[in-house]
């Protein structure tokens, strides 16, 4: 490769283990608020570093994600931490352009591409493990090994670049095509439609269920989004912390919405038989088939515990760390199901296995996929703090999906 060095200007989160605890400890006190001058993270002119095979790309568009606040606030598992490196360049939602592919790579300058962020065996250079060869690459047990520092996804490894950077590179088989019609504004949509897409295909509930979406952050929003768009005839009820996620809700085909419910009114939603208890806050009898968590948090596992009824199916979306005082009695007297969803990979979908991230640009681009009112606000890069502000304000700023938009 005969590319002339580039150096440019990236958010760059580095190791600094007593301002991630300062961070954790501000945040408890104040967790809609961006403690800049705490926080490990700053502009810093950097140089790229290519690599061999890979396409060099500009980037175009950056949406931030949870993840990336939850970092920032201090609050992720500390049982994570073999799976990042820093120094990183933060940003995994990404919208670029291709600058440099190399010949046989299937891409030519010019190019628009999201990226599928996630770091397995092929990106590492290394043979598929048991769940890469299966098309898992979610699930890879590599992603602390080979040639490349640890890192699940990029944005959280030292040596995969992130997208809140004028250029990074990316494995071939990451680009993911984005089709003309399809504006960088929606596109930068494609990675929180996969992390969504890949647990409501895996966990589709039938027409005659009733179903309990917890928390209508960016993820909720398309989960009610994608059970309708599925064909999904479920009853779907929307747990909502703000009022204009109601309204969000609502457009996006939930039946009922719940603004900050009590236990009760929610037992009320579901037709579950209000059981009062001396202490523990009350409990159920019946209640919904599925729960999908996507705020996360100690209150909405213990709320999903108690509100499905026998047999019911709950599955985490939000990320959660540690829960304290938890009564998980639920689990074995009703023989709840319980699982997690990790980003995205490859699913089954009308008898068919797809590419969740190929999926979700081809929904996203079909022009049927509701889309308004879902990215409220686009930053340049030089006000990155002022749209990490905006984004952990929900509330005040009514912000849904926070993006940063990179330099031409």
């Amino acid at each position: 490769m005969s590319q002339p060095p580039i150096h440019m200007q990236a958010l760059v989160y580095y190791r600094s283990v007593w301002r991630y605890l300062a961070s954790k400890a501000a945040s408890r006190i104040r967790p809609q608020h961006f403690f800049h001058w705490l926080a490990p993270v700053a502009l810093r002119q950097v140089p790229l570093v290519p690599r061999e095979g890979w396409v060099i790309l500009r980037n175009r568009l950056c949406g931030l994600c949870g993840s990336d606040l939850n970092l920032l606030r201090g609050s992720e598992s500390y049982l994570l931490e073999p799976y990042a490196s820093f120094p990183a360049i933060l940003g995994h939602e990404v919208v670029a352009q291709v600058e440099w592919a190399p010949p046989d790579s299937g891409w030519q300058k010019g190019d628009r591409a999201a990226i599928d962020s996630v770091l397995g065996c092929q990106v590492r250079d290394l043979p598929p493990c048991r769940f890469c060869a299966q098309g898992q690459y979610n699930l890879c047990e590599c992603f602390t090994q080979g040639p490349m520092a640890p890192g699940v996804t990029r944005g959280m490894c030292r040596d995969a670049g992130g997208g809140l950077a004028e250029f990074m590179t990316a494995h071939p088989s990451q680009l993911v095509r984005l089709p003309e019609q399809l504006a960088d504004e929606t596109a930068v949509l494609s990675d929180s439609l996969a992390s969504a897409l890949h647990p409501v295909m895996e966990h589709l509930p039938p027409d005659d269920a009733l179903v309990v979406v917890y928390g209508a952050g960016i993820i909720g929003q398309h989960a009610i989004r994608l059970l309708r768009h599925l064909n999904c005839k479920a009853r779907i009820i929307a747990v909502v912390r703000h009022h204009f996620q109601e309204v969000l809700a609502r457009a996006g085909g939930a039946d009922v919405v719940l603004v900050k419910p009590s236990r009760r009114a929610l037992g009320e939603a579901v037709q579950a038989r209000w059981l009062p208890t001396t202490l523990g806050g009350g409990n159920f009898e019946g209640g919904a088939d599925y729960f999908f968590d996507c705020a996360g948090g100690g209150q909405a596992l213990q709320d999903g515990l108690v509100l499905l009824r026998s047999r019911g199916t709950y599955v985490l979306m939000g990320s959660t760390g540690s829960v304290k005082n938890l009564d998980v009695s639920s689990i074995w007297f009703r023989e709840l199901r319980l699982t997690g969803s990790c980003i995205y990979a490859h699913g089954h979908f009308q008898g068919r296995e797809v590419r969740t991230y190929e999926m979700a640009v081809e929904i996203l681009a079909s022009g049927t996929y509701p889309t308004d009112g879902l990215v409220t606000h686009i930053y340049p890069l030089s006000e990155y703090r002022q749209a990490l502000q905006t984004a952990m304000d929900k509330g005040k700023t009514q912000s849904m999906k926070v993006a940063i938009r990179l330099p031409d």
